[in-house]
């Protein structure tokens, strides 16, 4: 398979929430979230030539069962760490457009996107933490002050606009 072909693959892997536990080898819950991840992967392996099997498979016993488990929260916790750090850049960059008084709707605009952003993240990591890491409830607390700091940015940028 071309180069470019696999690292779609790999990608959609990774973009998809699949948890990569050997050389080509690739994991995730049978739940139906995933399963339209596995048909991109499918159709893009096939696309390039390439071939993937699909297995439907089990620990052995249940303490491997929790391993994997174990593991690909992980992974979760590792995304919503991620999210959370994007949280704070988004405060930030707020801060510093309330210190140099950047108040306008352009600006507030700009905010209002990245926002949007964020909450596109969050529904993204949320749909693929199945077992529910640990992290995710502050991460969604996290989501809501982001929300708030922009609320009072907006109230901000409408007094200025109303001031004159």
């Amino acid at each position: 398979m071309p180069s470019r072909h696999r690292v779609a693959t790999w990608r959609e892997l990774r973009r998809g929430g699949a948890l990569q536990i050997g050389q080509g080898v690739w994991a995730m819950p049978d739940v139906p979230v995933f399963a339209d991840v596995v048909a991109r992967v499918v159709q893009l392996a096939h696309r390039g030539g390439g071939e993937v099997l699909t297995l439907s498979a089990a620990g052995r016993d249940r303490s491997e069962s929790v391993r994997l488990q174990d593991m690909f929260t992980a992974e979760r916790a590792s995304e919503w760490t991620g999210f959370m750090s994007g949280c704070a850049e988004f405060d930030t960059q707020i801060d510093m457009a309330i210190a140099k008084g950047e108040l306008t709707i352009a600006a507030l605009g700009e905010q209002e996107d990245r926002l949007e952003r964020l909450r596109r993240w969050n529904r993204d990591i949320k749909a693929r933490d199945v077992f529910g890491a640990p992290v995710a409830g502050q991460a969604q607390l996290r989501l809501e002050r982001c929300a708030g700091h922009l609320a009072d940015y907006a109230e901000r940028v409408y007094r200025a606009l109303h001031q004159g």
